[in-house]
């Protein structure tokens, strides 16, 4: 497992954020702050846990997600975000951590 990125709410627009209209959020792309920081803004009728859109989560990329899952209390199950990504959220310790299992032959660019 190897840090990812950190995603922290906000209600703050940023400039270059992208809205993910299926989820009702914004987000700042990670992969544009040296510290991989991602801000997140969400509607008021986001389908997101409550937790992942008031505390925030600390990602790791993982080679095996359903391994990592196994005996966590799962907040988000997996899914693809985008081709080539699964993710999945857990609790630790009252926070959201965030998973992904990244195919890098699927992915456009290789990240």
């Amino acid at each position: 497992m190897k840090y990812h990125h950190v995603g922290i709410p906000t209600e703050l627009p940023r400039e270059g954020e992208t809205y993910h209209e299926e989820l009702k959020f914004y987000s700042s792309s990670y992969d544009v702050s040296p510290y991989g920081i991602e801000w997140m803004r969400f509607d008021p009728d986001c389908p997101i846990p409550e937790l992942v859109r008031t505390v925030p989560h600390v990602a790791f990329e993982v080679d095996d997600l359903e391994a990592e899952l196994e005996g966590k209390e799962v907040l988000i199950p997996p899914n693809s975000p985008s081709e080539g990504v699964t993710v999945a959220f857990i609790i630790d310790s009252g926070a959201p951590v965030e998973f992904l299992q990244i195919d890098r032959s699927a992915t456009r660019d290789g990240d």
